[in-house]
């Protein structure tokens, strides 16, 4: 299998080659940690909601943190 493409801009050189073995690695590190990253905001984006909405209901800090 072959690795992706890579473009690369300098000045008014463009050049579109084949990602070597260690930037292919290093991509696929990113886009996993990316991944993560956005996932961990998901989860605590809904847990902010899910905080707020449980305090719409009148419930104190500790009676949430108790659920």
């Amino acid at each position: 299998m072959t690795n992706p493409q890579i473009r690369i801009i300098d000045g008014d050189t463009v050049t579109d080659r084949e990602m070597t073995d260690a930037e292919h690695a290093n991509y696929l590190i990113a886009t996993d940690d990316t991944k993560e990253v956005a996932a961990a905001k998901a989860q605590a984006a809904a847990k902010k909601s899910a905080y707020k909405k449980l305090a719409a209901l009148g419930l104190t800090a500790d009676e949430i943190a108790a659920l």
